[in-house]
């Protein structure tokens, strides 16, 4: 790690200090009652998995670096950890998966491959990165163990199917095999080497091989035959672009006993998305036209209006003018039968892309009047326009299903913007009942076994991210863990709340804002805007995101209000969940114009404005996407923002400095003759999110300019840091930052 005081910061330091009198009416902050690190003591439950026909759920917790797999099962859901990582290592853990049984987990060790066929290294080790599948029995009487080293895909194209198998690695149901892909052919891999016949271990040969590119493995549940997509290409380059994206795609089914291949209802279309039936007989998939030639041959549209192209060269298809067929087919005879297709000018149902079936319904989410809605078709008798299971002014986020498919669990904001609970509704349509209510927030969802239960991940304003068990019908939870250690300071946490602000364009947001508990009337506190990254949208308590930065975060939150700041966290327009399309996708969003930073102003003016902060003790930062609205706050409105701290944002969006240019215009580097205020730069330099060279250019920037800053830079780390005592690092970093140009701004 690395560390730079400029020189301007220095010349600054020795600046002439304030009279005395003058120090003494500024805000100040005092001491937050506990440390950054106790703040982040909870472990970080996530990848909350259930068993088919056990009850039995599992999950991941990241207990200050330290990632294991935990376990428990009814009725007592004592959690069991089931790995034995304890060192704040970096290595990554993800894509748990129980057997059908509920007697093994499977999962990977190890952070993906940067573009260069890299392993993430964020602990330095001179062996290197790698990453492996593991496996460990849940009764604990075993130590886990590596099942296969997995390595760098490196297949030039092709397309995720949009299937249940998409991800690193699909487990059968029978817990023996573990598929993953390389290089666009599927591989398998004995769970328990030991007790596998040698001729079945693992190899760096696939598993089996079809032409082209296969993606989206699925195991039928029997576990006896493997569905996937096989991607095709053209084999002979007449024009520039053939041979480099899918042409037609095919449902491609392997059978284990007879080792054969076979292909469902074969056609110059693209078939994706494969789903098993309960009884291992047929497949259910979704089915595009095929590429027109207008991939092609360019329409020569300056001669010719489009209008004037012939049909069927520009936009494909089907007889009819729909666009998207649901289909079955049967596995023992290759024979397939549409059983539904969207309507010719539909634009609500073509978004399928995945679905699920339970029992005799077919459900899927598509948006609908700006709002992420499920919807089911019958498999037996389907109709043209398909059920609307979830109405209303709210999102659906998580789901789950009842063991015999006749309800619908699902998360929602709907009624509690700022929140999310706990509904369920037939699979057949009917009303939806509100399971949960309250203070707390529920997400992630597993219905194990015999559906008696719900398990789901609960956070509150005090609680963070906890694993907690209902009954299927709802009421009060349980939360089973993680233990909280007696370091948290859970009684100093203050309840936010959600405050509604209008832009200068008339949008209105809401930013969850954090006080002060002992505030005191005619007091002036200094304050702080935290701008959260893509999708990384703040709610009424712990968040809800699927790693534990943000809990993190949210913890420095309180740490800050506690020392005496005012926060408030800005749900800025554009990709933040919880409110609708409209909102989520505004126009001159991004580099068309960033209007996203309207927002963001607008807060800042908000706290300017509240009687109780000091306006010349107001800072801001931000991390990936709200990175870069923090780089446009500070290069907009130095006036208004007297310091920030950027971790890991985009400064520069365009690859044009022409200043007629929308994207450099809509860029923090555009403004950068105006950004004079102290910077406090962050970032990993394994980041694959947002480019390292992003930090770079805006030091060179700053430094040209003699504006103040700092930066941090973390050696091997990702873009959230997966060391814990680098992430608190960090956070010392941005407090001391603050400390020194906010709160000592006038004796520097």
């Amino acid at each position: 790690m690395s560390r730079t005081l400029s020189s301007a910061i220095v010349r600054i330091l020795l600046a002439t200090i304030l009279p005395v009198a003058a120090i003494i009416a500024l805000a100040q902050t005092h001491d937050a009652g506990f440390t950054i690190e106790q703040i982040m003591s909870p472990a970080f439950p996530y990848g909350l998995v259930a068993a088919r026909h056990a009850d039995r759920i599992a999950w991941m917790e990241d207990e200050r670096g330290m990632r294991n797999v935990y376990t428990a099962a009814a009725p007592d859901f004592k959690p069991l950890r089931i790995t034995s990582v304890s060192e704040d290592n970096g290595v990554d853990l993800q894509s748990l998966q129980l057997s059908d049984d509920g007697s093994l987990a499977v999962f990977v060790r190890g952070h993906t491959a940067n573009f260069k066929g890299q392993f993430g290294n964020q602990g330095s080790s001179p062996d290197g990165g790698r990453r492996d599948v593991w496996a460990a029995g849940t009764n604990g009487g075993r130590p886990a163990w590596r099942v296969v080293a997995l390595q760098p895909d490196r297949a030039e194209r092709g397309a995720r199917g949009g299937g249940r198998g998409a991800g690193d690695i699909v487990l059968s149901p029978d817990g023996k095999w573990v598929l993953y892909i390389e290089d666009g052919q599927i591989h398998r891999a004995a769970v328990d080497p030991v007790t596998a016949d040698p001729e079945d271990k693992a190899t760096a040969q696939p598993f089996f091989v079809t032409l082209g590119v296969n993606s989206d493995p699925v195991w039928s549940p029997d576990s006896s035959k493997i569905a996937f997509v096989s991607a095709r290409y053209d084999q002979r380059q007449y024009f520039p672009t053939q041979g480099q994206v899918t042409t037609h795609s095919f449902i491609t089914i392997y059978d284990l006993d007879t080792r054969q291949i076979s292909y469902l209802a074969p056609s110059v279309d693209r078939d994706t998305s494969p789903v098993w039936s309960a009884d291992s007989k047929r497949v259910a998939f979704l089915r595009r036209p095929g590429l027109p030639f207008g991939h092609f041959a360019t329409a020569p549209l300056r001669t010719i209006t489009r209008d004037k192209v012939p049909a069927g060269f520009l936009d494909a298809r089907f007889e009819g003018g729909y666009t998207l067929g649901l289909w079955i087919a049967d596995v023992a005879t290759g024979e397939g039968k549409q059983i539904w297709h969207n309507s010719a000018r539909d634009n609500v149902f073509t978004q399928m892309n995945s679905f699920e079936w339970a029992g005799d319904r077919f459900i899927f989410r598509a948006e609908q009047d700006t709002w992420p809605r499920m919807f089911s078709i019958s498999a037996s008798n389907p109709s043209a326009e398909p059920a609307l299971l979830t109405p209303g002014e709210g999102e659906v986020e998580r789901v789950a299903f009842s063991p015999d498919g006749s309800w619908l669990y699902y998360t929602s904001n709907l009624g509690d913007q700022d929140r999310r609970h706990l509904w369920r509704v037939p699979t057949a349509g009917g009303r939806a009942e509100q399971l949960t209510q309250g203070p707390l927030i529920e997400t992630v969802l597993a219905i194990p076994g015999r559906g008696q239960y719900v398990a789901a991940l609960q956070s509150g304003p005090r609680q963070p991210v906890s694993v907690a068990v209902f009954a299927a019908n709802g009421g009060q939870g349980r939360v089973i863990g993680p233990q909280l250690p007696g370091e948290f300071p859970a009684s100093k946490h203050v309840v936010p709340e959600s405050v509604e602000i209008t832009a200068a364009d008339g949008v209105k947001s809401r930013a969850i804002v954090f006080t002060p508990a002992d505030l005191k009337p005619g007091e002036k506190h200094p304050a702080l805007l935290y701008l959260h990254g893509n999708g990384g949208r703040l709610v009424l308590g712990y968040p809800d995101q699927s790693n534990g930065y943000y809990q993190s975060n949210y913890g420095l939150i309180q740490y800050f209000v506690n020392k005496g700041y005012i926060v408030a966290a800005m749900n800025y327009r554009g990709d933040g969940a919880l409110y609708n399309a409209a909102y989520n996708r505004p126009g001159e969003y991004g580099a068309n114009g960033v209007s996203e930073y309207r927002d963001a102003l607008a807060a800042g003016l908000y706290l300017k404005n509240r009687s109780d902060v000091d306006s010349e003790r107001l800072g801001v930062w931000g991390l990936s996407y709200g990175g870069w609205i923090t780089g446009e706050a500070l290069s907009r409105n130095s006036d208004l923002f007297k310091a920030g701290a950027i971790f890991a944002g985009v400064q520069l969006r365009s690859t044009s400095l022409d200043p007629d240019n929308l994207a450099y215009q809509s860029s923090p580097a555009f403004n950068i003759a105006k950004w004079t205020s102290p910077t406090l730069v962050i970032h990993g330099d394994d980041d694959r999110n947002v480019e390292f060279s992003q930090t770079i250019g805006l030091i060179d920037a700053l430094r040209a300019r003699g504006t103040p800053y700092k930066v941090f830079v973390m050696p091997d780390e990702t873009h959230y840091m997966l060391r814990f005592a680098t992430r608190a690092r960090a956070f010392h970093e941005v407090d001391n930052w603050f400390e020194t140009m906010l709160i000592h701004r006038g004796s520097r």
